[in-house]
């Protein structure tokens, strides 16, 4: 299975459309077997899903997140587990043990048009 996640800093960054950087893991039994930073090269939301999608991810994991860019995720195959924040490394281990809060939902539903997420956090 291949995990990314929104990243910053080594914490789940807020919002997905403006994260410049994701973790990408590579789990097998279980187990992490790789794991790597890379840049999103400055994608907005709708490009971030198909980077995803090149690079074969199966699980996202972030904190807000629009409707939009939940549809299009899913449209794409890739199952979103939004909501979440904290150290990138310890949220993995959490859903590879299964012990992740999955009823968190994101708050990012106040998007129209353009609008971003402004100053305020969004998770």
């Amino acid at each position: 299975m291949k995990l990314a996640v929104t990243y910053e800093n080594g914490k789940v960054f807020e919002h997905f459309g403006h994260t410049k950087e994701l973790k990408v893991y590579e789990i097998f039994n279980d187990e992490i077997t790789n794991s790597e930073v890379i840049s999103t090269n400055g994608n907005g939301h709708s490009a971030l899903v198909g980077f995803l999608k090149d690079l074969k991810i199966d699980v996202l994991i972030c904190g807000g997140i629009g409707t939009g860019a939940v549809n299009a995720l899913n449209d794409a195959g890739i199952k979103l587990i939004a909501g979440q924040a904290g150290d990138t490394d310890l949220v993995v281990d959490n859903f590879i043990k299964g012990k992740l809060d999955l009823s968190k939902k994101a708050n990012c539903n106040h998007h129209h048009s353009n609008e971003g997420c402004g100053e305020h956090t969004c998770h």
